[in-house]
């Protein structure tokens, strides 16, 4: 193809607790990347949000070390520049960027609104899907509002918290009871959260979890499954197989097993198909709810009690190794990973395009 390789920036690392993952993720991309079709710019982002720019890669890095560019790496101010070289000299040095950040800064909505004003495509959601996505308070209310069944839950801020805890502890026992889990609003990973079986539990747990985030949620316990679905798409998004994640006792000789080191993952889930096609539906409507492009995670409970099908969240930036259940959703769907890379970007490309088309003030330029 010579000339016509696409420069995709592959941007990993950042502030948030997950830093190690992403560097993991940004590993496994990188060596799964077809070099005839694509260059690679990496960006590293320090735990402490500073920025490292690498050279254009015509091959893979083989170990972790080289990801955070000790050597001959450009700066924060290159960095920046480098993202926004389009704006300033009307040449991009990247044709398309490709975040790997998982949790704060990385999934929130804050680096796509940077994107947004270098004018580069990027892969994945949006600035609103993102930080809808990131606060389940307000992923919560979207589903509501598109009649997607969810379990039971209550909110409140730091401040409310503080001014009236018994009108908050009251709301909570009324409405959902105990056990119950209580959960930073805003925390990507499962830091901060908590499982309480009594008001003291309660109380203790809305403690640790204000730590991380100035609003809370509370959620009803469920006894379910826990399954989940890989969504692919802009305009059209399509689902995965559904996949469940047990503990690992349980269907011990079922086939396709898969360890990520917590659970275990069982693609595609052992449900009769009518359920799984339903499953599938739902997953899509979770994705347009919140305005999603490019991929989503939708996790799901199905109550044991009834076999309803309840929405626990979706994740807009999900794990990406090979053995995440995101791309593993996918190979059981029939697309390989190296398919699934190409894939993002051409929707990144796609959306972009159809975005350069409108216009942002009255007449015809």
């Amino acid at each position: 193809m010579g000339q016509d390789k696409l420069t995709v920036g592959l941007i990993y690392g950042g502030k948030s607790g997950e830093h190690e993952v992403s560097l993991q993720t940004a590993l496994a991309v990188m060596q799964a990347f077809d070099y005839e079709k694509y260059e690679l710019l990496p960006f590293y982002i320090t735990k402490q949000g500073e920025w490292r720019v690498g050279s254009n890669q015509s091959a893979p890095f083989t170990a972790l070390e080289q990801l955070k560019l000790e050597s001959d790496a450009g700066d924060t101010s290159v960095a920046i520049n480098t993202l926004f070289s389009k704006l300033a000299t009307g040449e991009a040095k990247i044709d398309v960027a490709f975040p790997l950040l998982h949790g704060t800064n990385g999934e929130d909505g804050t680096i796509q609104g940077l994107f947004e004003m270098a004018n580069i495509p990027y892969v994945g959601a949006g600035v609103l899907a993102s930080a809808a996505g990131m606060d389940k308070v307000i992923m919560k209310k979207l589903f509501a509002d598109a009649e997607i069944e969810q379990c039971g839950y209550c909110y409140f801020t730091d401040s409310e918290w503080e001014r009236d805890s018994f009108t908050q502890i009251q709301q909570v026992e009324e409405k959902l009871g105990y056990p119950c889990f209580i959960k930073p609003a805003n925390l990507g990973s499962s830091v901060g959260i908590s499982k309480a079986k009594t008001r003291e539990e309660l109380i203790s747990s809305v403690k640790l979890a204000l730590r991380y985030d100035t609003k809370v949620i509370v959620e009803e316990f469920v006894e379910a499954r826990e399954v989940e679905v890989g969504v692919l798409g802009n305009d059209i998004p399509l689902a995965s197989v559904p996949g469940e994640i047990v503990s690992s006792g349980e269907y011990y000789d079922y086939q396709a097993k898969y360890l990520d080191g917590k659970s275990q993952m069982l693609i595609p889930a052992p449900l009769d198909t009518e359920l799984a096609e339903r499953i599938r539906d739902v997953a899509v409507k979770a994705f347009k709810a919140i305005a999603c492009n490019g991929l989503c995670r939708a996790d799901f409970f199905i109550r044991k009690t009834d076999g309803r099908i309840l929405i626990n969240e979706v994740n807009t930036m999900p794990g990406f190794t090979p053995y995440s259940m995101y791309p593993l959703l996918w190979r059981e769907t029939g697309l390989s990973y190296e398919t699934l890379l190409d894939r993002l970007i051409e929707l990144a490309m796609e959306r972009f395009a159809k975005r350069q088309d409108l216009f942002f003030e009255n007449g015809i330029n």
